[in-house]
Parts: structure tokens; sequence; C-alpha cells
């Protein structure tokens, strides 16, 4: 069929042509967001799920439901070697100055500009050689104590008083928020408080793996009263069937029965893994039906492109005695597995091989769904482990 009409985005963070599965948490951040703006109270959502399950595809359409409703919005990403301050003061300077409307602009604005004046400290900070020290002066006493929870809840109350000043609500959507240090998170966490305590027309939705719900617990233990923590996983059969169903047949082609069956099974369901085998497949038929032929030929392109890429880039981060951890977890199976178990896997004892667990988990690599045990943070990394080391 003509690749120019391949309805499919196996691509990250895009979104694909049919959004299956998740209406229920669409809806909760669009009655959060609703509710924000009219200043009251709404839970912000953490967005938690192993990677290929399209946490960042629904950070994307939260921001587009928030910029329908007159938001300003601005999307971060966290990086492992990341730092908050920088990650705010970029975005929130553009957030400020979009409300600043210059010959009319509120005092309440002004200020805010003067609060990351503030936070920015007396280090002079440029970004690809420009100036973002605001040319003004700072408001002493706000955001300029040195402690991050002191300072950072100054800043977006203060953005916070900004956006209710020129009645314009603000959304910031963080992606990986697990990398966020320990400290980092408190700080934004009791800065997310304050805002809402206030009443101000500011909220936070984040997206990470599923460790970020301990991470918040453990920052702040009221997190649990702040957020929601809706948990993104593989689809259910019927709405992986309708993410490949439906855009087919929008272009006028057809897929059977089986055919459709065989990429749910060998993508499990899960949305990036359904964008390629779909576009594989499509590509792969030279008649208006897709066929089974078709869908095992996609699996073989599909396995092949997943390995030379979305596996790779992550098996290329890691040192020799990571790769041999992964791999003895890998021939444990894909299910969460015991830390002893893959110890004894290795022929080590569970204390020796603990800081490779503890660094395979800051990597993003793996987590612990519960006391004890392990598993890989993206699916069907344990084949791809076996493939690259078909020797443990």
């Amino acid at each position: 069929m003509d690749a120019s009409r391949n309805p499919f985005n196996p691509g990250a963070g895009v979104s694909p042509p049919e959004l299956a599965g998740r209406a229920e948490v669409m809806q909760q951040a669009i009655v959060a967001l609703e509710r924000t703006k009219r200043g009251r109270h709404a839970k912000s959502l953490l967005v938690l799920g192993l990677r290929g399950v399209g946490k960042t595809v629904l950070l994307n359409e939260i921001a587009k439901e928030a910029g329908q409703r007159d938001y300003l919005t601005e999307m971060i990403e966290a990086e492992d070697s990341g730092d908050l301050r920088q990650m705010l003061m970029y975005s929130v300077r553009r957030v400020l100055l979009a409300l600043d409307s210059g010959k009319q602009a509120v005092e309440a604005v002004k200020k805010g500009l003067r609060v990351l004046r503030s936070f920015l400290g007396s280090i002079k900070v440029s970004a690809g050689g420009v100036d973002i020290t605001l040319g003004m002066d700072p408001e002493v006493g706000q955001a300029d104590s040195g402690v991050l929870e002191a300072d950072v809840t100054d800043l977006l109350l203060a953005t916070g008083r900004a956006a209710q000043a020129v009645q314009r609500p603000v959304a910031l959507l963080i992606d990986e928020l697990q990398y966020v240090s320990r400290n980092e998170l408190a700080a934004l966490i009791r800065g997310i408080h304050a805002v809402n305590q206030a009443g101000l027309p500011l909220i936070l939705f984040g997206a990470g793996l599923p460790q970020l719900a301990g991470q918040a617990g453990e920052a702040k233990s009221y997190a649990e009263r702040l957020f929601e923590f809706p948990r993104l996983d593989r689809l259910s059969d019927a709405d992986a069937c309708a993410a490949i169903q439906q855009p087919v047949e929008e272009e006028g082609a057809r897929i059977d029965a089986a055919a459709l069956q065989e990429i749910v099974k060998q993508s499990h369901g899960y949305p990036y893994f359904l964008q390629e085998w779909g576009y594989n497949a499509w590509n792969a038929c030279d008649s208006g039906t897709i066929g089974l032929e078709d869908t095992q030929a996609a699996t073989a392109v599909s396995i092949h492109k997943l390995d030379a890429s979305f596996f790779r880039v992550r098996f290329d981060r890691l040192t020799p005695s990571e790769r041999d951890y992964m791999r003895a977890l890998a021939g444990l199976g894909a299910k969460p597995q015991r830390t002893s178990d893959v110890a004894a896997a290795m022929g080590r004892k569970a204390n020796s091989v603990a800081p490779m667990r503890d660094s395979l988990i800051k990597k993003g690599m793996l987590y612990a769904p519960e006391h004890g045990m392990i598993a890989f943070t993206v699916p069907l990394f344990d084949g791809f482990m076996r493939r690259e080391m078909p020797e443990t």
C-alpha cells in the first residue's frame, strides 16, 4: 500500500492516529484543568508507566486540552543529570514574559519577574549566549534564601499570583519526573501544595516510571493527598485492536482478524509497539487488505528496527557488569523477579550485586515493583537481551 498514506506513527512521544484506552485519564486531566481555571482545588496528576505505554503522548494531549482552555503551557523534560532550578527558570521566565502585557503590565507580573531574578541568584546565567538575568533588580526576601524548598515555593507562588492577576491559568508539564532528586521533588511538591492552598490558577502534570509514586511519598508524606497517580499499562485486547483497525479503515483499507490478532500478540498491547507493528504491516501489504503474512513480515522488520534503535540506545548506556545483571534478569523471564534469584543466576551474593541494581534503577532501566523484587522498565527488553547476549 501507499507508504505516504501510512496512518501509524512509531515515534517517541508522537500522538497515534487513535488514542485508545486513555479516555479515563484524559477526563481526570480535563476536570483538573477546569477546576484550576476556576480557582478551585484540583489534584495534580502524576502519570506512571513503563516505557512505551504513552506517558509522553498523554502529556502532549493534556497540553493541547490546556491550550484550548486558554492556559499558558510549558513542557519540561527532566534529565538524570539535570537540575530543578535550571528546569524551572527557563519555563517560568517564558510564562512570566507571556503574562507581561507590556504597557499595561500588572504589578503582580512585574513582581513575579523580580522573584525569578532573585531565584536566579547573583550568578549571571545564560543559555546559548542569551542572557536571562531579566535586566531588573531582584525581589529582596523572595526566592533568595538558598533553601531549595523555600525558593521554589516562592517562585511558584509568585507565578501563580501573576497568572491570577492577568486571569490566564498556567500548566507546567514535566516528563521523566523520576529523574528529579528527592530534595528537588520535595521542593516541587511543597511549592505545588502552597499554590493549591492559595487557590492560584497553576497546575502541575507529571509523568514518570512506576517508582515515581514511591519517590513522591518519600519526599513528602502528604504527596498522596496532593496528586492522583493514574497508572498506564498495556492496552486491553479490544483497545489494542481499535488502535490498529480504526486507522487502517479510515484510510480505506482493511485488516483481517488473524492479522489483527497477530499484531496484538507480538506487540503485547503496548502502544509504542502497536504503532511499530502497524506501520511495518501497512508497508508490507501490497493489496488493500493486511493479512497474516504481512504481519509476520512486519514482526521481523519491527524486531530488527527495535533492536537497532529503541533497545540499542538503552543497552549502550550500560556498563559490562550492568549488562550481565540485565542478562541474568532476562534469563529468568519478562515478569518481576526476586533480586536474590537474579544474584543467584549470576553466581553472586545479593549484597554484592546491589550497586549494579541501584545504578540500573537510577538509569531508568529497572524498577522495584515491591520490596525484594526487580523488573524491566522497557517492555520486551528481556527478549532483546537474550538476542544480544545469547550466552549468559
